[in-house]
């Protein structure tokens, strides 16, 4: 009897950042919608987000959700919803509540069986609650890490504190992705993905380059991640 070729394992990914506003949406948007070209029948999970116009509407996890392709309830997609723009942990405070961890990893077992994308809230120790980190969540739901870094000056230093904290987690990095954050140009961009790698042993995408029209700069996002999930480039725009 011919054997059975095994299947490979789904791509799973958690997207974390260096900082807040670095691109960690627009990096799971586009690994979510290219797992979706493949057929994958991925899931997005925003467990917390803050800054919210409408609690009703949050518009990353909703962002997430259509680029999946995804009919998932919005609680499982999004449980935590906070309309201030701070840490969840700090939004919950000033409500005087607690995020309940428990709700969170329910709807962690609910959206993560397959192909899925879950993007943090700012950077590794963002609090989530009065105990847990981002980097806690990280660990306990034990995926590889996209970490989303800016492209220019002040990288090598955020990456590398990223880097570092993950590493005694134990927790693995799948890659590094670069993004520009500003037209302006930046000399530092030469060498810091090069630099980022050497010294890290890390793989090191993009840098994304900085477009105003959010068709173009989700296909460049598109493109940068291609390879990460063994995909063509070109076909990926």
């Amino acid at each position: 009897m011919a054997r059975r070729r095994a299947l490979p394992p789904a791509p799973r990914f958690f997207v974390t950042g260096t900082d807040t506003g670095v691109g960690k949406t627009q990096a799971s948007r586009a690994l979510l919608s290219l797992m979706a070209d493949a057929g994958l029948s991925p899931q997005g999970f925003k467990p917390y987000e803050s800054g919210c116009a409408s609690l009703r509407a949050p518009a990353d996890a909703l962002s997430l959700r259509e680029a999946a392709r995804s009919d998932l309830p919005l609680d499982l997609v999004c449980p935590h919803r906070f309309r201030a723009p701070l840490a969840p942990g700090i939004a919950a405070r000033r409500l005087g509540r607690e995020p309940d961890w428990g709700v969170t990893l329910a709807a962690w077992e609910r959206v993560g069986q397959g192909a899925v994308v879950v993007e943090g809230a700012g950077g590794l120790f963002v609090p989530l609650d009065s105990s847990h980190d981002v980097i806690d969540l990280i660990s306990t739901l034990g995926l590889p890490v996209l970490l989303v870094a800016r492209a220019g000056l002040g990288t090598l230093n955020h990456t590398a504190l990223s880097l570092e904290a993950l590493a005694a987690r134990n927790i693995p990095v799948a890659a590094v992705l670069l993004s520009r954050s500003s037209p302006t140009r930046d000399p530092s961009e030469r060498d810091n993905a090069a630099l980022i790698a050497e010294r890290h042993g890390v793989r090191v995408l993009g840098p994304v380059p900085y477009l105003l029209q959010p068709v173009r700069r989700h296909a460049a996002f598109r493109a940068a991640l291609a390879p990460l999930l063994g995909m063509d480039r070109a076909r990926a725009r």
